[in-house]
């Protein structure tokens, strides 16, 4: 097994797939803030950085965990609007909804009321102090001043242009000329420079209720979205408690419906419950194991997984010893079981923060496709996110689109304490690889004892669809050598080889704080991405 240096840090640490965003991070616990402080600030110099993966016009959720207490979680996603409805798109003659254009953007973009929840925890709770001009200094930096085009800006915008350069606002935000700018380019993006400013002096909340709302439901309306101001106004981010599983090492932590956070609990339980620990971690044994977890929680999503106001199943009681037993016991270890389809690709960021006290975020933020709808708003240089178009237009769906609904997530940022006083914050980007790729880098950290840094290395695989792809294969890293892929196909599995270290099988990151106070963490070579420590 090939050396991975993983870096240490002592007072702080933060990762995030573009590296700047962690120093954005970790720039701010110097100036004396907190992890939730340390976030906003990762969390919008991400959506400058990375513009194809998120947005300021997207939806996040936190999962955060401040020693002596219980994990809490943030819901900062949107609902329909409340004009969205099947009937609007059946008279326009759609037997699905678009992923791109403004017909396509139907849901509010809930991120910003997440930062504001969680900044109001901060004050009041953790005795945060940090203006909020100072958290959004980085990202109206980069946005007015420029960042070099990223590989992966320019491979994805490359990759989509077709679908995307016709899109209001697209071909003189993200095109130079007409054309994918190179790698390494200045990328500049005066116009949500001057966004973030606003909301720096006016705060966030008018981003829902003030001057910059009226003149985004304007620019909105304008691309052909159904959202209004009314939908605006009437959003607000939420707390939610965590869903919990009892593992043989501590407690995992992930978010509740409408993310697919009891898939990525689950594989955990069954990995655990079939003692996974016991293959070798590159083995097509190892391998086989994971995937055939995957599918037993996938099937239990796709049977009872949606907004929880529509849900007759307790998330939490899917989370139960008997239920997640049951489920490894259907694992066949020598053949695959039949896999029909997933749900797709979505794009996405992680990141993680944990301070020199131990106060941890696990976060994700995401636009679902990449850049979303591919709408990018006039006078604010917001690129708005197309979650919705996951809702179907069949009443009898598990995801039926109603207006005021949210729509199903892949979103799921994880966390977990041990019962040696480490905590763990992990995740990845990657729609159905998001629960995959959790397994393989918790299951390497804690059976295996890696480091973050090379858990998240070594080779890893994805069953299903992503980054627009329609087939459903189990793609696997040419890495594993012929010999596992020779064994997976014989086992039944319809195997892809793909690139050695391939972004389609997601971006991953992870921080471990053990009980010294001693901090671990690793980021994606996939990706951008950076550890930053103090």
């Amino acid at each position: 097994m090939i050396r991975i240096n993983a870096p240490w840090g002592t007072r702080g640490m933060a990762v995030a797939p573009h590296s700047l965003a962690a120093e954005a991070a970790i720039g701010v616990l110097r100036d004396g803030g907190n992890a939730i402080e340390a976030m906003v600030a990762a969390a919008a110099a991400i959506a400058v950085l990375y513009p194809h993966m998120n947005s300021m016009g997207g939806d996040a959720f936190w999962l955060i965990h401040v020693p002596g207490e219980s994990p809490r979680v943030i819901d900062a996603s949107g609902a329909a609007g409340a004009h969205v409805s099947v009937d609007l798109y059946r008279r326009q003659g759609f037997a699905t909804i678009p992923f791109r254009g403004g017909i396509a953007a139907n849901t509010v973009a809930g991120t910003l009321s997440g930062w504001t929840l969680a900044l109001e925890y901060s004050s009041d709770a953790l005795g945060g102090k940090l203006p909020l001009a100072r958290l959004l200094a980085d990202a109206i930096h980069y946005a007015r001043h420029g960042i070099p085009v990223t590989r992966s800006q320019h491979e994805t915008t490359l990759a989509k242009l077709e679908g995307l350069r016709d899109q209001p606002g697209f071909r003189e935000t993200f095109l130079d000329d007409g054309d994918v700018p190179k790698i390494g380019a200045p990328f500049r993006q005066p116009r949500v420079a001057a966004t973030l400013q606003q909301l720096g002096s006016s705060g966030l909340d008018d981003f829902y209720r003030g001057d910059l709302a009226r003149s985004i439901a304007r620019d909105l309306a304008a691309c052909g979205s159904p959202l209004t101001l009314d939908d605006l106004r009437n959003h607000k981010a939420g707390w939610r408690k965590p869903l919990a599983l009892a593992h043989s090492l501590g407690t995992a932590y992930n978010v509740p419906p409408p993310t697919q956070g009891v898939v990525s609990l689950l594989i955990l339980g069954i990995l655990d419950a079939l003692d996974v620990g016991a293959a070798e971690p590159e083995s097509a044994d190892f391998v086989h194991l994971c995937v055939e977890a995957a599918k037993q929680a996938f099937g239990v999503r796709d049977l009872h997984v949606t907004d929880p106001a529509y849900m007759t199943e307790d998330p939490q009681g899917l989370l139960s010893a008997p239920q997640v037993e049951a489920l490894a016991a259907r694992v066949d270890r020598e053949r695959a079981a039949p896999w029909p389809a997933g749900r797709g690709p979505a794009d996405t960021v992680w990141m993680g923060v944990i301070d020199g006290t131990g106060r941890a975020v696990s976060f994700i933020q995401s636009l679902y496709h990449e850049y979303g709808a591919g709408i990018v708003l006039r006078e604010s240089g917001i690129n708005w996110q197309n979650r919705g178009c996951s809702f179907s237009l069949e009443a009898d769906a598990r995801n039926a689109l109603r207006p005021g609904r949210k729509p199903f997530h892949t979103l799921n940022p994880a966390l977990a304490t041990f019962g040696n006083g480490t905590t763990m914050v992990y995740g990845s980007m990657g729609g159905d690889g998001q629960p995959q790729t959790q397994s393989a880098v918790f299951t390497r950290c804690t059976a295996y004892g890696m480091t973050p840094a090379a858990a998240i290395d070594a080779p890893r695989w994805l069953l299903g669809r992503t980054w627009g792809q329609s087939s459903d294969t189990l793609k696997v890293e040419s890495r594993f050598g012929n010999r596992v892929i020779d064994t997976l196909r014989a086992r039944g599995h319809d195997v892809e080889v793909i690139g050695a270290y391939d972004e389609a099988v997601g971006h991953a990151g992870a921080v471990l704080r053990d009980a010294s106070g001693m901090l671990q963490g690793g980021t994606d070579r996939r990706s951008d991405g950076g550890v930053a420590a103090w």
